[in-house]
């Protein structure tokens, strides 16, 4: 297991948001390596209880280990969509649910986990590497205009067509199999960058392997009916398209429904607003000195 630091992101400013009862049940949906539920376990009661989710072995193993130390709480391994909706099917609910979505330290200093492109490993980025399509199955077997799409949707790459046709080109000759075997060829066509060459075609790979984008969009309404009236929702992201759909979401159901201004009345059945805004977004360039952290923005609602 990596002994890399993992510095949790927004740490004081996440748990603070959640404004933990001691004696409620909370739930860190993306555990990591439990920076964030250490806090909260810290600040419940012998009747508290917290539940925390990763689909990561790795993470799962850091929380057995606290488990060992603690009874409150409770693991649950597998994908956060899959598992909250089996947590909806089970009748439960929580006083406060918390995602720090993203990659954490731990993944990206593995060279043999494939997300870093300053390390040479197998080109894996799955978050669950048990199982699922690794990065090296997708880049050897895509067509050039479906890696052209993922690399302008997931990164905006301004070259996105023209590395899609490279790879395509030098893997009719041997296989990318490698983080560096991806690099060398990404580094052939980014040439003139100021950041890694390599930075938005991992960015995107790592987002489409992993299905992030449509995981976050399908587990916040799962998320917010298993909240308990009061209840925060507490959402961390890393990069502008994720945290476009949180902020969709949260302002779409913290509005009433709009009706016809024509309308001599509101109806009856127009929707009312079910959350309340808490607060304004806050950016971890403004409260973290982790460098890796600086692009996060935490966005708080909470449930009427």
């Amino acid at each position: 297991m990596s002994q890399s630091l993992h510095q949790t992101v927004l740490l004081s400013e996440a748990v603070e948001a959640l404004t933990v009862n001691a004696d409620g049940h909370y739930l860190d949906a993306t555990f990591g390596r439990g920076g964030h539920s250490q806090l909260i376990l810290s600040q419940l009661g012998a009747h508290g209880r917290l539940s925390v989710v990763d689909c990561d072995p790795e993470a799962i193993a850091v929380a057995e280990a606290m488990q060992q130390n603690d009874q409150r709480l409770s693991i649950h391994a597998g994908g956060f969509e899959q598992v909250l909706r089996q947590m909806e099917e089970a009748g439960l609910t929580f006083d406060g649910i918390l995602f720090d979505f993203g990659v954490s330290s731990p993944q990206l200093d593995q060279a043999e986990r494939g997300f870093s492109f300053q390390q040479d490993g197998p080109l894996d980025m799955r978050m669950n590497n048990a199982q699922g399509m690794t990065a090296a199955d997708w880049v050897n077997s895509a067509s050039a205009d479906d890696m052209k799409r993922v690399f302008w949707r997931y990164a905006e790459e301004k070259n996105a067509g023209r590395i899609a046709r490279k790879i395509v080109e030098v893997r009719q000759d041997k296989p990318l199999l490698t983080t560096f075997d991806l690099v060398d060829v990404v580094s052939q066509i980014n040439r003139r960058e100021k950041k890694h060459p390599a930075t938005r075609v991992f960015q995107a790979i790592r987002i489409f392997i992993n299905d992030e984008l449509g995981q976050v969009e399908r587990v916040l309404p799962v998320a917010w009916r298993l909240l308990n009236a009061g209840g925060r929702l507490v959402v961390i992201s890393f990069h502008s398209l994720e945290d476009r759909l949180v902020k969709r979401f949260m302002r779409g159901l913290s509005r009433p429904e709009k009706v016809d201004r024509r309308l001599p009345v509101v109806p009856e059945t127009a929707k009312q607003p079910t959350m309340k805004l808490v607060g304004k977004p806050v950016k971890a360039v403004d409260h973290d000195d982790n460098v890796r952290a600086r692009s996060a923005i935490m966005r708080v609602a909470e449930k009427l």
